[in-house]
């Protein structure tokens, strides 16, 4: 089960966002992400809670941030509820999506997980559902995942395959890469893995390939 801890920042100046300390595990009928997230200075902001099926799709998921609660799964594309801890402002979303995205690592995972791409294949357009940072505001976005390739890395507990993907944003055309070891984010735009307390877990033989 890793275990471990991203710095998160912002990509374009640098400017740091805080920390997401996390654990994930895959079962034998999908994975799970867990958070909590801290501000630059040591303050509980928020946390994730993320569970995808064995196909890759989004079960499951609950995240907290300045207030807000979503709390979504995949329902005729993906369906959310958006309030305020009370519950009094409530507000239900739907959307012809494939899953969902946001600032945690562990939506890149899933992404990835969701898509089972072959390395040097072409590229495959995905729409996803955003919660955007400070108050999870949902924004529908289109993205285009490519595996460009993967290495195998010898460790201390064998060979370590790390995928190499290249993300581009279908509105702007904004392209970045993203480097993932099993259920492991090591770096990508506004993420860095700084500390990882046991080896990340491989995923089981994918099933059929995202259609």
């Amino acid at each position: 089960m890793p275990r471990g801890r991203y710095s998160l920042y912002e990509p374009y100046d640098s400017t740091p966002l805080g920390e997401e300390h996390f654990q994930c595990a895959p079962g034998p009928s999908g994975w799970r992400y867990t958070a909590r997230t801290t501000t630059p200075s040591g303050d509980h902001s928020g946390s994730v809670d993320l569970t995808i099926d064995a196909l890759g799709r989004p079960i499951r998921l609950e995240l907290h941030a300045a207030g807000w609660q979503v709390r979504g799964a995949c329902l005729e594309g993906v369906t959310w509820v958006r309030s305020d801890p009370a519950g009094l402002q409530a507000q239900e979303g739907n959307a012809r999506a494939h899953t969902f995205a946001g600032t945690s690592p562990g939506f890149l995972i899933a992404t990835a997980r969701l898509l089972r791409l072959d390395p040097g294949g072409p590229a495959t357009r995905i729409r996803l559902v955003a919660f955007t940072a400070p108050v999870l505001a949902p924004r529908t976005i289109d993205q285009s995942w490519a595996l460009v390739n993967t290495e195998a890395h010898d460790t201390d507990n064998g060979p370590l395959m790390l995928e190499n993907y290249q993300v581009s944003d279908m509105d702007t055309g904004e392209q970045h890469t993203v480097h993932i070891a099993g259920d492991v984010v090591l770096a990508a735009p506004g993420i860095e893995l700084e500390d990882l307390e046991s080896p990340p877990s491989t995923f089981e033989s994918p099933p059929p390939a995202f259609e």
